[in-house]
């Protein structure tokens, strides 16, 4: 199973550098996991790609919340993946819907003409919407290279069914890779139930303060989650046996 790949979700250039020492093949960079991720910092952004030997990919995605974005948060975006490009990332993670729950065709086709020549990935976007196999199309039609998907239900394991269609509906148009609630002891198996050739962890663990005195308010908890590069090592090496 070593030609599986495996992108590791970060949260700051810690984790970015640890999912590197765990042989991890690709990072993508962001910001706020327990919002579905935000586009990480300026200064995040740039200290990664000084530091990262691997594939970086950077979600671009303003804000939590749902995908529908208005003119403001358009031109947000696109202002983001210009930087991207700038700083010479290997690609990014996109993706936004209309008031109907499809694809926002309008806006993902700029976004990806923005990106060019870096790669796109199609993000979990498609689990929300509306049908999510017409918004696999979309994704293919737009030249997204891969979709992340948890098979539209909160963890792939548990929508590996239809992680499965995606992989035959896609037909190698395009990489589908699962996402969401992928530890060591089941990426094998998803892998097996799927036929997917990438998979997505964010491999994180609670990291505790270093503070003599950490005093614990709402929105100001002293712990924070950062990947783990024994994690990752060992997802790695699941894939591998």
């Amino acid at each position: 199973m070593s030609a599986v790949r495996l992108e590791i979700a970060a949260n700051s250039l810690a984790s970015a550098l640890a999912a590197q020492e765990g042989g991890a093949d690709r990072v993508e960079l962001c910001e706020n996991l327990g919002e579905g991720g935000c586009t990480p910092s300026y200064g995040t952004l740039a200290m990664a790609r000084e530091r990262l030997r691997i594939p970086l990919y950077v979600l671009i995605r303003p804000r939590g919340g749902d995908f529908l974005y208005d003119a403001h948060e358009r031109d947000t975006m696109l202002r983001d993946i210009e930087l991207c490009v700038r700083l010479g990332c290997d690609g990014v993670v996109i993706g936004a819907l209309d008031r109907e729950g499809d694809v926002d065709v309008a806006l993902c086709r700029d976004l990806v003409a923005a990106a060019r020549p870096l790669g796109v990935t199609f993000h979990r976007a498609i689990d929300v919407a509306r049908d999510p196999h017409a918004a696999l199309e979309a994704a293919i039609a737009l030249g997204c290279e891969r979709v992340l998907t948890s098979g539209a239900r909160a963890s792939a394991p548990d929508g590996a069914a239809t992680i499965a269609s995606f992989v035959q509906r896609a037909a190698g148009r395009l990489g589908v890779m699962a996402g969401a609630g992928i530890t060591p002891a089941n990426v094998r198996d998803l892998v097996q139930r799927t036929g997917v050739r990438e998979v997505h962890a964010s491999a994180k663990a609670p990291v505790e303060s270093g503070m003599r005195l950490a005093r614990r308010l709402p929105g100001l908890d002293a712990q924070r989650w950062q990947t783990d590069a024994a994690t990752v090592r060992a997802l790695r090496e699941a894939l591998q046996s």
